[in-house]
């Protein structure tokens, strides 16, 4: 699955401006399907003006390869929606785009001279129940489609505007805090049983807001469970459970990148589909890009990797405490740097969880991506914080479970440079020494010195800084 996640350093040669946003979003579409070879597409419907002439303005501009590619047979548009229950400001978008879909649906039906219907999945971001999802599958049957049966007069209203398809809708429900990962199986499974879901259902797991929120390890650690868990529904009720993950190319972001995803099938045997965010598509070589996505396209998935869920449970408390007393450490020289990441689309995803009441301790960091560029910016991978928390004991068994933990730690420790430890509180250096000692790093001399300069850049407030910023983000192969 293509995003639209502005983690990526590299312009997309399609695009005039570095910052994506309007017609670009739309090449991007079609770059991803037929050059790239993506099965879907993610189009946000949060945090932007949202274009819901998005099946048309493809069909129309792009008519030679959907002819051959039926939208929503071959190739799939996935709609992301806001949260009502969460995104009150942007709760009426909702609404809107579920109006667009019949719409949608009848453009494809004149393209194809068939009924096709290019729209008929939606996820919904930050799912904690499963009634968000019956609801909006509910509205969208009596309000959306349901009036078609009205009256004006004497004619119906299907009779006066033409029929409403698809009659309903499938929702993949988006978990992003602890207890809803944690609760992933009880929630898909109420939603199935409301909806008489009999064939498959897919289910999808953050991986960015969690580590923000939580911790890197102690995020792998909630998934180790949660596709356990999600397995174990799958052979409760015979229905097929796809789960989605949504990786980014940053190790504290789960280290998905053309050159690494053979380690994260390894990693996330049982997921059916991996997120392609921007640093995964414009960041690397062609060859690299197109080679990888054949191979996950050829993948099938497997059994997850069994786990000892108490015992996980017990490590995670642990990471997650140690995680969180160090962010506080760093949240201000984060927001020092923040501004000066450079912007990459021209609009903004839904906010973290930071930005609302369930954030910790009262912190406000920027979203995922923002805060891991801000990070590395300053030579601490974000992966470290919280990694003191861990036994000898603890990595053993980790290692076992975890077969790409010593892999990953590398992929973030490179991009340490013990010299800006200065910049934050004694206690980090002392964590970074501590894990430094224990694991052990061949550091990126590079990225070592750029991150140097960029210290100093933000030192004398040089009008340098962002270009250093993104440099640096150059060596590594993505932003944040």
């Amino acid at each position: 699955m293509s995003t639209q996640h502005p983690d990526n350093v590299t312009q997309p040669f399609f695009s005039d401006s570095s910052e994506l946003g309007g017609e670009d979003e739309i090449k991007e579409v079609f770059y991803a399907f037929s050059h790239i070879g993506c099965l879907e597409q993610l189009w946000d419907c949060e945090g932007k003006e949202v274009d819901n002439f998005v099946v048309k303005k493809l069909l129309t501009k792009y008519e030679p390869y959907f002819s051959k590619n039926t939208l929503g047979d071959n190739v799939f548009l996935t709609l992301r929606v806001p949260n009502p229950a969460v995104e009150r400001n942007e709760a009426k978008i909702l609404l809107e785009t579920l109006e667009s879909i019949p719409r949608n649906f009848d453009t494809a039906n004149l393209f194809y001279n068939k009924d096709a219907a290019p729209i008929f999945e939606i996820a919904l971001p930050m799912t904690t129940s499963h009634e968000e999802l019956v609801r909006i599958a509910e509205y969208y049957r009596k309000h959306v489609v349901g009036k078609q049966h009205s009256s004006l007069g004497s004619m119906s209203v299907s009779e006066w505007i033409g029929k409403f398809r698809p009659e309903s809708l499938r929702l993949i429900p988006l978990m992003e805090e602890k207890d809803s990962i944690l609760r992933a199986d009880e929630i898909t499974e109420k939603y199935m049983e409301a909806e008489h879901i009999k064939d498959y259902q897919r289910v999808w797991l953050a991986r960015s807001d969690p580590a923000l929120n939580y911790g890197n390890l102690a995020t792998v650690l909630l998934l180790k469970i949660a596709f356990q868990r999600l397995h174990a529904l799958q052979e409760k009720t015979s229905v097929d459970i796809l789960p989605i993950l949504g990786c980014g190319s940053a190790p504290f972001r789960g280290n998905f990148k053309p050159t690494n995803v053979r380690n994260c099938l390894e990693g996330y045997p049982s997921v059916h589909t991996f997120t392609l965010q921007s640093a995964f598509k414009y960041d690397y070589k062609i060859d690299d890009v197109t080679s990888a996505v054949k191979h996950l396209n050829g993948t099938r998935p497997s059994k997850p990797t069994p786990v000892d869920e108490s015992r996980l449970m017990e490590i995670i408390g642990r990471l997650v405490a140690e995680y969180q007393k160090q962010v506080t450490l760093v949240v201000g020289a984060v927001n020092n740097i923040s501004p000066y990441i450079p912007s990459r689309r021209k609009r903004k995803l839904h906010i973290g969880l930071f930005g609302y009441s369930r954030n910790i301790n009262g912190l406000h960091l920027p979203r995922a991506i923002t805060f891991c560029a801000s990070m590395y910016s300053y030579g601490l991978p974000p992966e470290l914080l919280g990694m003191n928390a861990l036994t000898e004991n603890d990595i053993d068994y980790i290692k076992d479970i975890y077969p790409n933990f010593e892999n990953d730690m590398r992929d973030s420790m490179i991009y340490l440079n013990r010299d800006n430890m200065k910049l934050f509180p004694g206690e980090i250096g002392k964590v970074v020494e501590g894990v430094s000692e224990r694991f052990g790093f061949e550091p990126d001399e590079k990225h070592r010195k750029v991150t140097s300069i960029i210290a100093d850049d933000l030192a004398r407030k040089n009008q340098s800084l962002r270009e250093n910023i993104t440099r640096a983000g150059f060596i590594r192969g993505f932003l944040g």
